[in-house]
């Protein structure tokens, strides 16, 4: 696992109603502090990625459908620099994942209709100044495909 990169399992408590699901508490080890929360979605098939944060660290959930989670350490100095991690969460697995800044992201979105992810970033965007750096999906600088792997 890329250092600094986290996994915590969600606790689904359903009932006759419905459910409820718990993505982050104050109390959580993997929380630091909050800057806004938002709901990104993503069609079957599509990638986006990558890109990676100066500064924020992200919290990723995806409520409905399936992503593969793509995560590649490029950082100096990192004890896992060169590192690529493939997190597979959604509906079928329900887990937040911690992402560091530093660490290029991106996902696929792996079911038969859209995902929602639900980001918890501990900064607030910045419409001026976005800490967002990108690289294209398909780039020779990260080791990684993002192609079914069949077998």
């Amino acid at each position: 696992m890329i250092d600094g990169v986290a996994i915590k399992p969600l606790r689904v408590v359903p009932d006759e109603r419905g459910f409820l699901m718990e993505m982050m508490r104050s109390d959580d080890e993997v929380y630091e502090k909050f800057g806004q929360a938002y709901v990104t979605t993503t069609y079957p098939g599509v990638v986006k990625g990558w890109h990676l944060h100066r500064v924020q660290d992200d919290n990723v959930v995806c409520v409905r459908g399936m992503i593969k989670l793509g995560l590649y350490d490029d950082r100096e100095g990192s004890a896992t620099r060169g590192e690529v991690t493939e997190i597979f969460l959604g509906e079928q697995k329900p887990i937040l994942v911690h992402i560091p800044h530093g660490v290029y992201h991106g996902w696929k979105c792996i079911s038969e209709y859209q995902a929602y992810i639900v980001n918890m970033p501990t900064e607030l965007y910045d419409y001026q100044n976005p800490d967002e750096h990108r690289i294209p999906f398909d780039s020779p600088d990260v080791p990684y495909d993002w192609d079914i792997k069949m077998g």
